[in-house]
């Protein structure tokens, strides 16, 4: 059993690396090219000579410029209205909530590569994973679905110990040690969240990627991995650490395994087919975007910089 772990885990590492050998030379077969401007000729009029209302069909003119202003009024109406009511449905406005000040190319300069691993992604998502989780939300009652998402949640703890204990925060790892053992035992091996009746309430979740990052190790460039889905340089090695703390890997019953492992990303999967209703526009750019600033809070346990109001602080109210 141990042999056959550790080729499974070699493999695994073989994949995650393998999109790093050819992002270099990767480059997007469907990339649009950048519209040119078209030059401009002696036969145009210069944009800077006042159009005179003694010229023929200067009226008409005119006419023309205040239809286009119209038009750009109204796409702006339209752009705010419809900011205001995502803001009002969903709490933020994910233009604002996915933009960055950190320039695309910085973080994704393989975005090439990456969107063609992002349409293959999606393509295997949308004919095999998501008919699933949607089947699985469909038939599976939703009480059994909480016992479900308890269990691996539980299993999780395993993994967030462990990475608590490495990043030192010794407060975090007695909080999940005590989730671990209360709700493996009163809880019915997981299956009922008892733990946060108690005061020990969930966390966000540690991994070995965030405890590189804790120990200074860089994100590096933004990554797609074939079937695991966004990712960094950093992180994408470390999914085979993952693969070692999670204790499903050390069961002997193959089927049991992978049955297993098969339920807990279908579960995983059905808990975000309510958030695609906020993929609206490039869903390449919206995931990317969420994906680093997620990583980022996570990392920094929610402890994020806000300079909201600090223009305000130089006057005394």
């Amino acid at each position: 059993m141990l042999e056959r772990t550790h080729l499974t885990a070699w493999a695994l590492a073989a994949v995650l690396s393998a999109p790093l050998a050819m992002a270099q030379d990767a480059s997007d077969p469907f990339a649009e090219l950048p519209d040119e401007a078209p030059a401009a000729t002696s036969s145009q009029p210069a944009a800077s000579e006042p159009a005179s209302a003694t010229d023929s069909g200067g009226a008409g003119e005119v006419a023309v410029d205040d239809f286009g202003a119209g038009e750009d009024d109204a796409g702006s109406e339209f752009e705010d209205d419809f900011g205001s009511e995502l803001e009002s449905e969903y709490g933020f406005d994910p233009a604002d909530e996915f933009s960055s000040v950190e320039e695309p190319e910085d973080r994704d300069p393989w975005e090439g590569f990456n969107r063609a691993m992002f349409r293959f992604n999606d393509t295997a998502d949308r004919w095999f994973l998501k008919p699933a989780a949607v089947s699985y939300r469909q038939v599976t009652p939703h009480f059994m679905q909480t016992g479900i998402s308890n269990f691996f949640s539980n299993l999780h703890e395993v993994n967030n110990v462990l990475n608590n204990v490495l990043q030192w925060k010794w407060g975090q790892a007695g909080n999940d040690t005590g989730r671990f053992l209360v709700n493996s035992t009163v809880g019915l091996v997981g299956l009922f969240d008892v733990a946060q009746h108690m005061g020990l309430e969930r966390s966000d979740g540690e991994d070995f990627g965030q405890t590189l990052a804790v120990w200074g190790m860089s994100s590096g460039p933004y990554l797609v991995v074939p079937f695991l889905g966004p990712s960094t340089v950093r992180d994408a090695p470390a999914e085979v650490v993952e693969w070692y703390t999670n204790p499903l890997t050390y069961l002997d019953d193959n089927a049991v395994e992978n049955t297993l492992k098969t339920l807990d990303l279908i579960q995983l999967r059905a808990s975000l087919l309510q958030a695609e209703s906020l993929l609206q526009g490039d869903r390449y750019v919206l995931m990317r975007d969420a994906y680093l600033q997620r990583r980022e809070f996570l990392i920094n346990d929610g402890e994020q910089e806000d300079d909201f109001g600090g223009d305000l602080d130089e006057y005394d109210f």
